[in-house]
């Protein structure tokens, strides 16, 4: 396994829920710092994929425009709150450029679209779930042949947004809000999320149907075109 892999994996399951754990303790508008050190987290795998050159300008302002289009995907639906097209754009990036790169766009897009929403201490719990939803989309679509199938998309872009993008959002709740953490409060507080997460899993299951198909073939044009995030 390569050595962005290694320490993408390191960053999801251990230094970002751990910089997203001792965030939630402390005081004030502590979140702008932790959402920072979470992009800078970010960002480090995804350059470790040019082990053997540097990056183009032209994947990095691919990257950027996904992320653009991920954040107006979000604001376009402020009226519907729980109608979140931004994950699957995000999930769309992973699977086009990798999961390190599928991180970095949920992060960044998060973070970004809530200058619109407003920052808060949501704000990092955010940017780990959408991106998130990126890195498993990478991890398991990225150069293999189901990503060709939309439906196959839209199902697993609902199921990851009720089981595992949801949750991660809902965590939110019980780190900075509940004073008493018992089981029973951490259940109540998922449980209550649901319906929010069913909402935004269709709107990323949507995504996937309409827009998969049509940006991948594009996306995938100008990596084959270029060379693009290919080392």
């Amino acid at each position: 396994m390569k050595k962005a892999r290694l320490l993408s994996l390191l960053m999801v399951c251990v230094l970002i829920p751990a910089t997203l754990l001792l965030g939630s303790n402390l005081p004030g508008r502590s979140y702008y710092l932790i959402s920072t050190l979470i992009i800078m987290e970010t960002m480090l795998p995804f350059f470790l994929l040019f082990e053997s050159r540097k990056p183009q300008a032209r994947e990095l302002v691919t990257i950027a425009v996904l992320c653009a289009l991920a954040t107006v995907s979000r604001v376009a639906f402020a009226f519907l709150p729980s109608f979140k097209p931004i994950t699957g754009i995000v999930m769309i990036a992973g699977i086009a450029f990798g999961a390190e790169a599928g991180f970095l766009t949920g992060a960044i897009s998060a973070f970004a679209s809530n200058f619109f929403y407003t920052q808060g201490a949501w704000s990092p719990w955010q940017m780990m779930a959408y991106g998130f939803g990126g890195f498993l989309a990478g991890l398991l679509f990225h150069k293999r042949k189901l990503a060709n199938h939309p439906v196959i998309l839209a199902i697993f872009g609902f199921v990851t947004i009720v089981i595992a993008v949801g949750p991660i959002l809902d965590l939110c709740s019980v780190f900075t809000v509940l004073t008493n953490i018992t089981m029973e409060s951490f259940g109540l507080v998922l449980l209550r999320g649901v319906p929010a997460n069913v909402t935004h899993g269709v709107s990323c299951a949507a995504t996937m149907l309409l827009f998969s198909r049509p940006l991948l073939e594009k996306l995938n044009r100008l990596k084959i075109k270029y060379g693009m995030l290919e080392v």
